[in-house]
Formats: C-alpha cells, structure tokens, sequence
C-alpha cells in the first residue's frame, strides 16, 4: 500500500520502534538523534541532523527503550541517556501542544470559555473540544465534542492550558477547523501516550471559567 503512494500521503512515512518492533506513522512516534557527545537527543520537532532513532510514544516503550539499552543497539555505538529521559521527552511534547494552541488562538483558530465553547458548538464550527484533566468531571459533562475521530483532547491541566491562552487557568476550549486543527490534534495524541501524571486529577470542584 505504501508502495503506491496513497498510504504515505495520508498517514505520513513509517518508522519502527525500537522497543515494540512495530511500524506506524512517524507522527506516533518520538525521534531521536545521537548528539555530538554521544548524548540520546530527544528531536520531537523531527528536525535534528542525523539518522533517526524512533520510540513509540508510549511511556511504557520509552522506560522500555532506557532499561534494556536499546538506543545503543539502534545507533550502534555507546550512548548516554539522560537521567529522566522520559519526563524530558513529555515536557517537550507538552511544550509543543502548548506553542500550537497558542499559535490557534493567535489565529482565531482556537477559542477558551465555557460560553465561547458552547456557542461554538450551536453554531456546528466546533472542530475539537478541550478540557482540562483536573477541571471537575461534573462541569466537563455541560460540553460534547463532535462527533468522529480525534475530536477531544484532555490530557493538559487548567494550568497548562492557561499558558496558551494567556490566562492564570482554562478549563474549557475549543478548536476551529483550519490548518492547526492536525498538529495539535496530533501532538496531543502524543502527549497522552507519554503523560503518566493526569490520572488522579479529577476533581468534585464545579469550577467553570467564562
């Protein structure tokens, strides 16, 4: 399928992960080079000279890929790996998703609000609803995404989402369709494979931002 080319231009080209074994889109993995040091340098942008080391991103295939030594069997040498690896890599990513709503909201792609958020559902321009992991579950329940694939992303805290914003906190957004509809979509997707500190935030707290 790749070999007529319809695949790769939709899904992207594949890369294997180095601790599953499996082939997927590059954009579901995390790349990474050896640095001039001989350091495993963690290249989320994909932009680093150098042959690319890849990692599903998925905290567990990242502990995986740091235990067993694997960037030293990929790159064929002896390698440092930074102590923390897998929280550098999340913070990046998470840095990423944070810039690419920012750049939305600059744009007028991405919205914040619980009344701006449910206008723009009336009104069917809702492209992705996102919320924050530590708002409350009962205020989250007021909002729907879309119907379809990839239209919710909840794995940023009230905080987090604040700073793409330009607030203290959010607890409700929203995505317009429009060219960073994908990248945020997709970095998101990311983010919630490598992030391992969301799941005890869920709140009794009805706190709703305007």
């Amino acid at each position: 399928m790749a070999r007529g080319g319809r695949k790769e231009e939709r899904d992207g080209p594949e890369r294997r992960c180095i601790a599953t074994g499996q082939s997927q889109p590059a954009r579901g993995l995390i790349r990474f080079v050896v640095g001039p040091d001989s350091q495993i340098v963690p290249d989320v942008a994909g932009k680093l000279p150098g042959r690319g080391i890849w990692v599903s991103a998925d905290r567990a295939a990242l502990d995986l890929a740091v235990k067993k030594k694997l960037f030293a069997r990929a790159a064929r040498q002896q390698v440092m790996v930074p102590e923390g690896l897998a929280e550098l890599v999340t913070a990046l990513v998470r840095q990423r998703v944070i810039d690419l709503l920012s750049l939305a909201r600059k744009s007028g792609q991405a919205i914040a609000g619980y009344e701006k958020c449910r206008e723009l559902a009336m009104t069917g321009e809702m492209a992705v609803l996102i919320q924050a992991a530590d708002g409350s579950t009962r205020g989250k329940t007021k909002l729907r995404p879309p119907e379809g694939d990839a239209t919710y992303i909840g794995w940023l805290t009230a905080q987090e989402l604040g700073l793409a914003f330009g607030r203290e906190h959010v607890i409700h957004a929203a995505l317009r369709a429009g060219g960073l509809r994908r990248p945020v979509v997709e970095e998101a997707a990311r983010l919630a494979g490598l992030r391992t500190d969301i799941g005890g935030y869920a709140t009794g707290e009805d706190k709703t931002d305007a």
